[in-house]
């Protein structure tokens, strides 16, 4: 008599072409069990590159996440309005904005990376003094012949959508300069003084690469082509090019406090201007979600994913970070 092996529901559905959507379907491998599901989630440009990398490596493992790039602003406006399962931000939310989240909110550490001061003009090396760097972005500074380069004049290029490479590239601003804090100040959109916008960071350094003499704030993953970065200098006085070793000696003076969301706008040492990336995930509410948000971010804080943030120009988050870090994914609930 011939046995009969009947195929797992998964693979049923599969043959049949049904979509399995938002559950999380498990199939048994020599005893693994593996994730099978969609997500969406939309949010900061700053880790677009790193998070599209990890969710395409998590595609072949039965998960599919559709990440939007469209800025933390509206990346925090979709999570508030629930049309995403998660979203992600390089501000993290506040109390007053978190209480407007019925389903609660954990904010999750998963990357980090240095905002560089990206231009464009072959044959010009800046170094630049806090006073130069919020003066070419007050206006008072026009021309590089005033930062001993040849004589060209500043374009200026930053970000016209709400973001939080703005609100730290500002916070850094603001913390150098009692000028910029006292006219313009720290958020994820500010009245710029001078300069045109772009969208995302792509946006500005597609924008920046076709303008001679541009010159604005990206992540330094961006930095590419005809883009160069600035040397910065830090809170005690020197100057420094944004580099992983440089980035990851700044974000290692940084505490991150209980609720894991501290930063430090002008650090002593390395390169001055960094940031955490966070996911925002629902405390509560996932219901057939949930093991599969875990597992997905169980993924991107692993040793695998985060040995893969230097290739792509962010920093790998420390140890310890990454502890406290799971921690908090792992209280979300369904």
């Amino acid at each position: 008599m011939r046995r009969r092996f009947l195929p797992s529901p998964c693979a049923a559905l599969a043959s049949l072409g049904v979509a399995i959507g938002l559950a999380a379907c498990t199939t048994s491998d020599k005893g693994n069990v593996e994730q099978r599901g969609r997500l969406s989630a939309a949010g900061a440009s700053f880790p677009a590159a790193i998070y599209q990398r990890w969710f395409q490596d998590l595609a072949p493992k039965g998960i599919q996440v559709n990440y939007q790039s469209v800025g933390s602003g509206a990346g925090v406006r979709q999570f508030t309005a629930g049309t995403v399962d998660f979203g992600a931000s390089d501000k993290p939310m506040k109390a007053e904005a978190i209480a407007k989240v019925s389903r609660g909110v954990v904010q999750v550490p998963m990357t980090a990376g240095a905002i560089a001061v990206a231009y464009n003009n072959p044959g010009c090396e800046l170094k630049l003094t806090q006073k130069q760097l919020a003066e070419i972005f007050l206006g008072t500074i026009r021309n590089y012949n005033e930062l001993g380069c040849e004589a060209k004049g500043i374009k200026v290029v930053h970000r016209s959508d709400g973001s939080g490479t703005t609100y730290n590239f500002t916070k850094h601003l603001s913390a150098i300069s009692p000028e910029w804090n006292k006219s313009v100040g720290a958020d994820k959109s500010v009245q710029w003084p001078t300069g045109v916008g772009a969208k995302g960071n792509e946006g500005v350094a597609a924008q920046l690469s076709q303008i001679d003499g541009g010159i604005g704030y990206v992540e330094l993953a961006y930095v590419k082509g005809r883009l160069q970065a600035a040397a910065i200098e830090n809170g005690s006085g020197e100057q420094v090019v944004p580099t992983n070793a440089t980035a990851s000696e700044a974000l290692g003076s940084i505490d991150l406090g209980p609720d894991l969301i501290g930063s430090n706008a002008n650090p002593m040492n390395g390169y001055p201007i960094v940031t955490f990336s966070w996911v925002l995930a629902y405390a509560n509410g996932n219901g057939n979600n949930t093991s599969l948000l875990k597992t997905t971010f169980d993924y991107m804080l692993s040793e695998e994913s985060q040995a893969k943030a230097p290739e792509l120009g962010y920093v790998s988050l420390p140890p310890d970070v990454i502890a406290q870090a799971k921690a908090a994914a792992n209280t979300i609930k369904e």
